[in-house]
């Protein structure tokens, strides 16, 4: 079984993904960071500097009246923070817009380096049956 698994592990698949994975980890700080401190703010701008993060609805439990969510959760009441789903959804929507793009770009260098190195075409010549052929009529004569 430990063979069977270091097999597994050998083939280039799971090191591709493996690679994937930390790469993926890294750029997910980067696309994170260019949301929250670059897209976010001009977000916030257009729209009049509106943040919903802090938008909730009380369930149950006292909350004082402007609470923040993050004071309300701490007083221990039920909240329905539906700000905080908008926010996640609109940071979705800029994060696969912004892997879309990227993925797209290295699609394009991809194309371009395939279509820039033009395969070498072999001259056909004649085989070695044809060379053996030619001998045998060559002798005939």
């Amino acid at each position: 079984m430990l063979s069977e698994f270091k097999d597994f592990i050998a083939k280039g698949n799971v090191m591709d993904m493996a690679v994937g994975i930390i790469i993926g980890a890294a750029f997910t700080a980067i696309v994170t960071s260019l949301v929250g401190d670059l897209i976010n703010p001009i977000i916030g701008l257009f729209m009049g500097g509106i943040d919903f993060t802090n938008n909730y609805a009380v369930l149950s439990g006292d909350v004082a009246e402007g609470a923040s969510l993050e004071a309300a959760r701490e007083g221990g009441a039920a909240v329905f923070a539906y700000g905080s789903f908008i926010m996640a959804i609109i940071n979705f929507l800029i994060i696969a817009f912004v892997v879309f793009m990227l993925v797209r770009y290295v699609n394009k260098v991809k194309d371009a380096a395939d279509n820039s190195e033009p395969e070498a075409e072999e001259e056909a010549g004649p085989s070695e049956l044809d060379i053996l052929m030619e001998i045998r009529d060559s002798l005939k004569k």
